[in-house]
Order: structure tokens, then C-alpha cells, then sequence
């Protein structure tokens, strides 16, 4: 039963990015969802009393997130609000739970078991990584990739997104098995950024020091490719958390070398086809188009919805109707976190959630501050604590980052 508990801990570590993956029963169901489920099932057979400490905290959140949402519930007005409450809820329900219990598996499993763990969420995601690139070759063939892979599975529509069109050729942007460019861009930002740290502090003689400089180019060269700005936002934002600690490497070989192979690769790829690429970059710099004023204008959103719901919102996972009822479109996102935080679950749910940010920058400084002290006391694992905690610090802030539009 323990293998079997870590085989769907893994598991939904791996594939908690595969966002196409998933089944309409009620609403879309993903394979994260159905693994995340397993391993809480699979976790409850097994368990012990003793928790760690973290489990606990996350738990209490857990508890206060509910008692928002549940009141929020009040504010709902229609089946459809209803329903798209309820699907919000169960996903909240699954992956806070998963987060909290994860938190204790780790815990008992050791120090080893958590980089193993963290192997495999990297793996899951340079595997959609790969799939992004071929899904663009195929694309620009005329093919289209999902349709041989993820349409005969879920039985859904799906296919690589297209920006645009120059001179009759079309401009694709992978999604790969997220389902959104953007999505994509946000969430390689995550290995990029935890990652970065490690492998500057590896030793010169590591097995693992080459690959992972292979890997955080390839990673790069994906993030752009789907010219995503949201994606490069929050890139930057971690970048920017990472210079101070780790300036003295920002000359050093072994940034450079992953940079500029990615540099070279994607170089050689727009001297092919120059007026194509400038054409495409040019329109993804310009700030005055119609989706950026989208992005803007969902803001405008806030203050009416703080005039009507002021302390609990809409309810839960029901802007999208909200949105449709507005402005005719259905099917419409926040386009940014913090509109759907603050119109879904008004300022006491947005309160709330800041507190929590505010608990996991603390665990997070704790991580850094035990790291330091490690290397100080002369333990080598401190070369891998450190670099680990300001990573996740700065996967951290550039998702906040690039959740904002």
C-alpha cells in the first residue's frame, strides 16, 4: 500500500500541469484531480496519528478558506453560480487537502524521497515542455498533434493555439497539454527559477550539473517560444529575487552557458525567417492593442462588485458568469488571480489569502535563514537547502508576478 500511495504521489506531482488531460463528467475532471483523490485515499488507509507541524498550520487555512467560501455561497443567485461553486469548491477541496497531507508524506518519507519528489514535478513538466515543441513542429507541418494523442483519450477538442497569421503564414503559440500559451509560460517559470539556484551550487564534478544546465536552456527556449509576456513578467520578478543572493554568479560560466545556448538555438531559428519573427515580436511589445486593454478592464470589474458584495463576493469560482452576464462573452477568465480573488471572494477572502502569502514567504525565509546556518556550522547540505529556498522564494513572487494580468 505505501507504493502505491507514493506511486500516486508522484504521480500527480508529474502531472499536475497536464491541464488537457481531463473528462467532462459534471465539469472537467483532470487526471491531477483523479491522481491528487487517490493519493488522499490511498494516504488515509496509512495513516498515523502524528502529522508534521506544517500539515496542521495548512489545515487551519484550510479550515478559514472553507468558512469564506461557505459564507460567499450565500451571495450566489442562479443554478449555473451554483454549479460553477461547487466545481470550484471541489477542485479548492482536493489540492489544499493534497498540499497539506503532501506536506506530511514528505515529512516521513526523508530528505531523499524529497528530491526524488521533486525530479519527478520537474519531469512532468519538461515533458510538456517536449510535447510544446513537437506539438509546434507538427503544427507548422499542418498537423495537429492533439488530435492524435489527446483527442482519442479524452474524447475533447483541442489543438495548438493561433496568434495570428503574417503574409498568409500562421503564427503558433504551443500550449502543449496546459490548454493556454499563457498557462505554459507561467508554469516553466516554476523549474526555471527553483532549479537555477541548485545548479550554480552544484559542484563542477556533479553528474547532474550538465544536465540540468541542458535542461534550463531547453526550459528557456520553450518559455520563449510561447510568447507569453505574463510568462517573462514573472520570469523577470524572480530573476530580480535571485540577483542579490546570487550576483557573483551573473558572470560566471555556468549561467552563461545555458543562456547562451538558448540564445544561439533560437537565434538561428529567426535568421530563417527575419520578417516573420520581427513582425510577431513587434505586435507582442506593443502595449496599446485590444489584449492588453482586456487584461486592464477586467480591473474595472473591482469596485463595482466591492459596492454590491463588499466582504465575501461573488462566490467562488463564478466571475466567468459574471463576466458573460457584462459583457456578452462566454467562457471569459479573470485574466488576472487577484480580480478573480477579490470579486470571487471580496476582502475578507483577499485578506485571508494575504495572510497565507505572508506564512509561506515566513516558511520560506525560515528554509533560507536553516540553509545559512548550515553552511555556517560547515554541513554540506546547506549548499542544497539555500539554493532550493531562495528558488522556491522566487517561483513564488514570479507567479504572483505573472498572475496579475
Amino acid at each position: 500500500m505505501r507504493r502505491l500511495t507514493s506511486f500516486f504521489f508522484l504521480a500527480t506531482l508529474t502531472c499536475c500541469t497536464f491541464e488537457k488531460v481531463h473528462w467532462n463528467f459534471g465539469g472537467a475532471i483532470n487526471l491531477s484531480d483523479i491522481l491528487a483523490l487517490c493519493f488522499l485515499i490511498s494516504y488515509w488507509i496509512l495513516m498515523r496519528p502524528k502529522v508534521a507541524r506544517t500539515t496542521v498550520v495548512l489545515l487551519g487555512f484550510f479550515g478559514v478558506f472553507v468558512v469564506v467560501y461557505l459564507i460567499g455561497f450565500f451571495n450566489l443567485q442562479t443554478s449555473d453560480e451554483l454549479s460553477q461553486f461547487v466545481k470550484g469548491f471541489t477542485k479548492f477541496a482536493i489540492h489544499f487537502v493534497f498540499l497539506a497531507f503532501a506536506v506530511t508524506w514528505l515529512w516521513r518519507r526523508g530528505q531523499g524521497y524529497y528530491w526524488r519528489a521533486l525530479r519527478w514535478f520537474a519531469g512532468g513538466i519538461a515533458f510538456n515542455a517536449l510535447y510544446g515543441v513537437l506539438q509546434l513542429l507538427v503544427a507548422r507541418s499542418g498537423g495537429n498533434l492533439d488530435a492524435d494523442f489527446i483527442q482519442p483519450l479524452t474524447g475533447g477538442a483541442s489543438k495548438i493555439n493561433i496568434y495570428g497569421a503574417v503574409e498568409g503564414a500562421s503564427v503558433f503559440r504551443p500550449n502543449a497539454l496546459t490548454g493556454d500559451p499563457n498557462h505554459l509560460g507561467i508554469m516553466l517559470i516554476v523549474p526555471l527559477l527553483v532549479l537555477t539556484p541548485i545548479y550554480l551550487r552544484l559542484e563542477r564534478a556533479h553528474p547532474g550539473k550538465r544536465k540540468l544546465a541542458c535542461l534550463i536552456g531547453f526550459l528557456l527556449i520553450v518559455e520563449l517560444s510561447t510568447l507569453s509576456r505574463s510568462g517573462l513578467l514573472g520570469l523577470g520578478t524572480g530573476v530580480l529575487v535571485l540577483a542579490l543572493p546570487y550576483r557573483s554568479y551573473l558572470r560566471s560560466k555556468a549561467l552563461i552557458a545555458p543562456i547562451a545556448g538558448a540564445v544561439a538555438v533560437l537565434g538561428a531559428i529567426v535568421l530563417t525567417r527575419l520578417h516573420y519573427f520581427e513582425v510577431v515580436l513587434r505586435s507582442r511589445v506593443q502595449t496599446g492593442g485590444g489584449s492588453s486593454s482586456t487584461h486592464l478592464a477586467v480591473y474595472s470589474f473591482i469596485p463595482q462588485i466591492l459596492h454590491s458584495h463588499p466582504l465575501f463576493g461573488l462566490g467562488l469560482n463564478t466571475f466567468s458568469l459574471y463576466y458573460e452576464a457584462a459583457t456578452g462573452k462566454a467562457n471569459w477568465g479573470p485574466h488576472s488571480f487577484y480580480v478573480s480573488l477579490i470579486v470571487e471572494t471580496g476582502v475578507v477572502g483577499t485578506i485571508v489569502f494575504a495572510v497565507f502569502l505572508l506564512w509561506a514567504f515566513a516558511r520560506l525565509r525560515t528554509a533560507r535563514l536553516l540553509g545559512r546556518a548550515l553552511s555556517l556550522a560547515g554541513d554540506p547540505l546547506g549548499a542544497r537547502v539555500r539554493p532550493l529556498a531562495w528558488g522556491w522564494t522566487a517561483a513564488l513572487a514570479g507567479t504572483l508576478a505573472s498572475n496579475a494580468f
